[in-house]
């Protein structure tokens, strides 16, 4: 099954969740070959004097990517983040999402991301600024509240919609909550009652039947990914196989996994040059690599390699030695 924001019909009902420092363009790549049916960029800066720099640069290049191309914007001066989604789509994007999830406490001490779930007034005139600032949907990320004495999560929903935003997407913790414990759904659920916009619950969900239980649960019409696809990038692939046919597919074969991995790497080299590429790899070979085994015979080589070369032979041989472990396994 599909779904849509505004004129846009998405393939899936997958979503990648947009994480600062991971969802660069490569990524994002990675997780639409691999079954993702829509993704967002890197959370980028409503401030006009960071607009020139490499890193905000970066992150607003979606150069070969299949559309439509969404953009997130974070801030928290109406007017700042109204001439931020015009700079943004004049650069390409095609819908613009708002940052008011992160719990981070660089971006919450600013008074942006999470941090503005504590003013709804200050929300609302964010909203219809940006709205009235651009053609294209705009959409929304929240949490379900500030603290978990005030999930506000619904009044900010009826807020979102009067204001024209086109999705909402929640993550079932609060800003107090940052990413410990365990997500909830019940607010994601009443929510989805109550609003006509789509809804996209986000939150812990890291496995095919974990997806259709919070998709049943929350009647939600799409779910979005997070941590759990930094991992296992293939999990799209999984939820997508399980929600269209009920069936669960087995884990990929080690093969594909270096295939992806590779491939991946390539993108990370091109994208940022060998210098700054090398040591962005390593958090994602980390990521993909750090629950197989034999891993931490080769992760302080991996770690201090300096060169793309070097990375590269290392998870090659490291591969040739998994491969027969794994068709002794499946023999």
């Amino acid at each position: 099954m599909s779904f849509q924001i505004g004129p846009y019909t998405f393939d899936n009902r997958l979503v990648l969740a947009p994480m600062a420092g991971v969802t660069d363009r490569p990524f994002r790549q990675l997780c639409r070959s691999l079954g993702a049916g829509m993704t967002v960029s890197e959370m980028i800066t409503s401030r006009p004097d960071l607009r020139d720099s490499r890193k905000t640069r970066l992150r607003m290049d979606h150069q070969g990517e299949p559309g439509p191309v969404i953009a997130q914007i974070a801030g928290g001066i109406p007017q700042m983040m109204a001439d931020a989604a015009r700079y943004n789509v004049d650069q390409g994007a095609q819908i613009v999402d708002i940052n008011m999830g992160c719990p981070a406490k660089k971006v919450c001490k600013v008074d942006a991301g999470s941090a503005l779930l504590k003013d709804s007034r200050l929300v609302k005139d964010i909203l219809s600024s940006v709205v009235a600032a651009v053609e294209v949907p705009v959409t929304l990320k929240i949490r379900t509240g500030w603290s978990r004495n005030t999930r506000n999560a619904l009044e900010i929903a009826h807020i979102a919609e009067d204001c024209g935003i086109q999705a909402l997407a929640i993550h079932g913790r609060t800003r107090e909550d940052k990413y410990l414990g365990t997500a909830e759904y019940d607010t994601i659920r009443q929510v989805k009652q109550f609003i006509n916009i789509p809804v996209i619950a986000n939150g812990d969900i890291d496995c095919a039947e974990k997806a259709k239980m919070v998709m049943d649960f929350t009647a939600a019409d799409a779910i979005m990914l997070g941590r759990i696809a930094q991992q296992r990038p293939w999990i799209f692939q999984q939820i997508d196989n399980f929600l269209s046919s009920g069936q669960l597919q087995p884990e990929p074969a080690v093969e594909h996994k270096q295939e992806w991995l590779l491939n991946h790497l390539y993108n990370i080299y091109a994208f940022y040059g060998e210098v700054q590429g090398v040591k962005i790899a390593r958090k994602h070979i980390n990521w993909q690599l750090s629950l197989n085994v034999g891993y931490q015979s080769v992760r302080s080589a991996l770690m201090q390699a300096t060169c793309c070369n070097s990375q590269i032979k290392i998870i090659e041989e490291y591969f040739e030695q998994m491969l027969p472990e794994s068709l002794a396994k499946a023999s």
